[in-house]
């Protein structure tokens, strides 16, 4: 009996740390999976280590063409690189799974002639009724029946068409090592039977290849999540076969995640969430600067006091062994909130240019801008940057100065004092004084103040806020004052009559 780590277990620091993210092409990518990349780029790159991308694409049925070149998007968005795999190339490719069944057929050799795997003929019904005949509780499943098999016993299995599936032979002892995230951590001798490597038929199996390909490409650390760990008892038994085998030299290390939770509950959060969806966060506004930012924070953290940071901060202070094994809560309103401050730290020209996906998909511009429409999206930019949090709000928030037709929004219309008429009329009249090439945010804000404020007793929210209203057809828009001065002397006035109209 052994209940420590094994010996052979890697020491990899620095350069030689090597990672992996292989991830199915199936369905879209969600925030669960791309904080799995992350951890695993971020502690490359911390290392100067490097990360292998590749593919699991052994289910026909579910795998997809469509869902791949989604991950590749996914990835080129968010700008997470990686060093060997898909696309790139490296030394051990192919990199997708699909493409590797002679290297798992070579294995598999090696590991026959080792003496670590067995044929197996039992069928499900006889281990049932193997089980039930011995009173074994049927739900501990396989019995390691065909461990000792004769070769009479297995040229008659094959004598009656059976062919054989190839177990390995677990190790009778306990399986223990140390989870770079949870600490020790010991399966108990005899926990879960030999399984099973390659159907027969010759079909290898996910609990195989995984180890398999980590293994042949020399992964010193798996980070996942955590609802992978039961598996990792069967990895360790597999591992200490193909290093005996001479496939490996040694065994990874290993480190499981927390889960992500939902808002509400105790739940892990569901692929089906909307939140979930990766997509859908960067078509709500998110920029990759800030989604990476909070979803590093789903378990770990670089200061207690400090939760927004660039991303050469992260690489510079993440280390997979500070990462909290408690469950960590996706929350909405934080991620945004934390968007919005990287949004505030993107250079003027930098956030101009990321709002033109957003407005051209509302139809506001063409793609790219004509040279009238990007002047106007520079000049207005600085004045939303300061308070979005979604790039996706700049339709709402621009839309005005690039249409020369206002729609009112219901609620802003409700919003509008009784005096609002009087109030637009006043406005018109001070604005009108004012020459063509001085009509700028001051002069104008002076000429309004005057007006409404001095001249008729008005607070400055009951003053402006029909402006407001009459400019943009919302409530909220980005400063007045500097709105005008874009749109123009003959604009702003017309738009002002416009409501009255509309009032009266």
């Amino acid at each position: 009996m052994s209940s420590s780590p094994d010996p052979r277990t890697t020491t990899a620091t620095g350069a030689d740390v090597r990672v992996r993210f292989c991830p199915s092409p199936t369905g879209l990518p969600h925030v669960g999976l791309i904080r799995t990349v992350l951890f695993n780029w971020a502690y490359a790159r911390h290392n100067g280590g490097k990360l292998v991308f590749r593919i699991e694409d052994t289910d026909a049925a579910r795998d997809s063409e469509e869902s791949y070149q989604q991950l590749l998007d996914a990835l080129r968005w968010l700008e997470i690189d990686w060093d060997e795999g898909v696309e790139v190339g490296g030394p051990h490719a192919p990199y997708r799974q699909s493409q590797r069944h002679d290297i798992y057929r070579e294995v598999l050799e090696k590991l026959v002639d080792a003496g670590a795997v067995y044929e197996s003929y039992s069928t499900a019904e006889e281990i049932d009724a193997r089980n039930e005949a011995n009173g074994r509780a049927k739900q501990l499943g396989y019995d390691n029946h065909d461990r000792d098999l004769t070769d009479e016993q297995k040229a008659a299995f094959r004598a009656e068409g059976r062919e054989p599936a190839w177990r390995l032979r677990v190790p009778d002892e306990d399986l223990t090592y140390v989870d770079l995230i949870r600490g020790e951590v010991t399966f108990p001798a005899g926990s879960f039977p030999d399984f099973v490597l390659v159907r027969a038929g010759g079909v290898p199996l996910y609990p195989f290849v995984n180890p398999v390909d980590d293994a042949l490409m020399g992964i010193t650390h798996v980070i996942r999540g955590e609802d992978l760990m039961p598996s990792t008892a069967r990895q360790l038994a597999l591992y200490r076969a193909l290093v005996d085998a001479g496939v490996t030299t040694f065994i990874p290390r290993f480190a499981h995640m927390p889960l992500v939770l939902g808002e509400v509950g105790n739940k892990k959060l569901s692929k089906r969430d909307p939140k979930a969806d990766l997509f859908l966060q960067r078509e709500k506004g998110f920029i990759h600067e800030g989604l990476l930012n909070y979803l590093s924070l789903l378990g770990w953290s670089i200061a207690p006091d400090r939760d927004v940071f660039s991303l050469g901060e992260l690489v510079e202070a993440f280390d997979i062994v500070d990462v909290n094994p408690n469950p960590a809560r996706f929350d909405q309103k934080k991620a945004e909130s934390i968007n919005g401050d990287h949004i505030r730290m993107l250079e003027p020209a930098d956030f101009a240019g990321r709002l033109v996906p957003y407005l051209a998909t509302a139809g506001l511009v063409s793609e790219p801008p004509t040279a009238q429409q990007q002047s106007v999206i520079e000049s207005a930019a600085p004045l939303v940057q300061e308070r979005m949090q979604l790039l996706g709000e700049a339709p709402g928030l621009l839309g005005f100065l690039l249409r020369d037709h206002v729609a009112y929004d219901e609620d802003a219309l409700s919003s509008l004092p009784a005096n609002a008429g009087e109030v637009l009329v006043a406005s018109v009249d001070a604005l009108e004084v004012l020459p063509e090439g001085g009509f700028t945010a001051a002069a104008i804000q002076e000429a309004l103040s005057s007006a409404l404020i001095d001249g008729l007793g008005l607070k400055p929210r009951v003053a402006y806020g029909p402006l407001r209203v009459a400019l943009s057809g919302r409530r909220v828009s980005p400063p007045l004052f500097e709105s005008m001065e874009l749109l123009g002397k003959s604009e702003t006035i017309r738009r002002l009559g416009a409501l009255v109209e509309h009032q009266g």
